[in-house]
């Protein structure tokens, strides 16, 4: 994840999204003193919340909002075609609130 400097990874069960691991996650784990020698699949969230392309940022972020997290899978017909993050959303806020030519 630092590699590639992302916040989640999808784990997927062949095309389908069978959990998500976040920084979050990973970070739990190093608190628990098991950093490097926790299997992922003692730590990442099974069955994630996902969305689909249509849903609306609003939805987006209510999601997020309301079950704690900040990374959400977005899926076409089961499998994931992206992640939209709490920071995604907030760039999209700030550009409809924001002065342009700034």
């Amino acid at each position: 994840m630092a590699e590639r400097g992302v916040g989640a990874v999808v784990i997927m069960e062949g095309d389908a999204i069978a959990a998500i691991l976040t920084e979050r996650d990973v970070m739990k784990a190093v608190a628990a003193g098991q950093a490097g020698s926790a299997p992922v699949a003692d730590w990442m969230t099974r069955h994630p919340e996902t969305i689909e392309p249509e849903d609306t940022t609003d939805h987006a972020a209510s999601l997020m909002i309301h079950g704690g997290f900040r990374h959400l899978p977005v899926v076409v017909e089961g499998k994931v075609v992206g992640i939209v993050s709490i920071r995604d959303l907030m760039k999209v806020a700030l550009d409809d609130r924001s002065p342009r030519g700034v």
